[in-house]
């Protein structure tokens, strides 16, 4: 049936404009704008993983509402997604989308792209999110949304670079009010920017912090992670929106309980590498009771300490 499906809705591709085809796949989950300060709001995504049943919206978004136009940060996983966050922020300016900043270039923050795009938004990100559409992961992971995603994300989705990539923090002014993106890669991923809206002490993290539950860390550079957390952490925010999540008003306390967790992973897992502790007795013998009552800790925390322990031994071997 899927296959069915895939074949009609390239037949119909081939006789109608984009613009048209892109209007059958609508999304309808429910998405609303939070308002954090002045000028600040907030979009938060459903919980799990990108599936038919969230239609792929599991991250979160946000935007800045300037009096020269409107500065967002990430597009989340599919033009259709991108289509109703338009329609969100229309409802509260009719102000134009002048620029996209990027966290990173994971699936559920920027296969929105496009539809950014076409309103004539400017796409910043980081120097090394450059040719992160070019790669054969990108082409698998498209592939793979393209599958369980479909009919949101299908044929006529496309992966968009960058129009400007920084080299490193940059600040700018739009229409009154100062912001300031700060690199704070690589953790997460390379390329991960953050964004501090300074009037309204609003910090947007990307996939920095995972809010309330145990974070997916995997093979990342975990020291890179938690210097980046310290840079957070140093910007003094009030108000902190996580790539996933709800957004926090005390964001101290959440960046440092985020940073405790990479630390103790680092700890008990290089130490084990070092002594040559095998993996599986390591953890066993490793306390986890302060995180083992958190959201995603059975699907997350054996993977991240196993792909932590092979980094730490290989950094110890360097």
């Amino acid at each position: 049936m899927n296959n069915l499906l895939r074949l009609l809705f390239s037949l119909i591709c081939c006789v109608c404009l984009p613009a048209a085809a892109a209007n059958l796949v609508d999304v309808d989950v429910p998405m609303k704008a939070v308002k954090l300060g002045a000028h600040s709001y907030f979009v938060e995504g459903l919980p799990g993983a990108a599936s038919s049943e969230n239609q792929g919206f599991m991250s979160n978004a946000g935007f800045v509402v300037t009096g020269e136009g409107v500065v967002v940060f990430d597009t989340l996983a599919s033009p259709p997604l991108a289509e109703k966050l338009i329609g969100l922020i229309r409802t509260i300016t009719p102000q134009p989308i002048r620029r996209v900043i990027l966290s990173h270039c994971h699936a559920d923050h920027f296969y929105g792209l496009q539809t950014f795009k076409a309103l004539g938004a400017e796409i910043w990100a980081h120097r090394a999110a450059e040719g992160c559409t070019r790669s054969e992961a990108a082409a698998e992971r498209l592939a793979q949304r393209r599958d369980v995603l479909f009919p949101w994300v299908n044929e006529t989705t496309r992966l968009l670079e960058a129009d400007v990539f920084l080299e490193g923090d940059t600040d700018f002014e739009m229409g009154g009010l100062h912001f300031a993106l700060r690199h704070v890669g690589p953790a997460h991923s390379a390329e991960d920017l953050a964004m501090l809206v300074q009037e309204d002490g609003v910090v947007y993290a990307g996939d920095l912090v995972f809010l309330g539950r145990v974070p997916y860390v995997g093979d990342a550079d975990s020291r890179g992670w938690i210097a980046a957390l310290d840079k957070l952490i140093a910007l003094q925010p009030k108000v902190l929106v996580p790539g996933h999540g709800a957004f926090s008003r005390t964001p101290r306390a959440d960046l440092v309980f985020t940073r405790d967790y990479l630390v103790f992973v680092r700890e008990q897992m290089g130490r084990a590498a070092r002594d040559l502790v095998p993996f599986e007795d390591a953890y066993a013998a490793t306390d986890w009771s302060a995180w083992r009552n958190l959201p995603a800790f059975e699907e997350a925390n054996r993977v991240n300490a196993y792909n932590q322990y092979l980094r730490l031994e290989h950094e110890g071997m360097e």
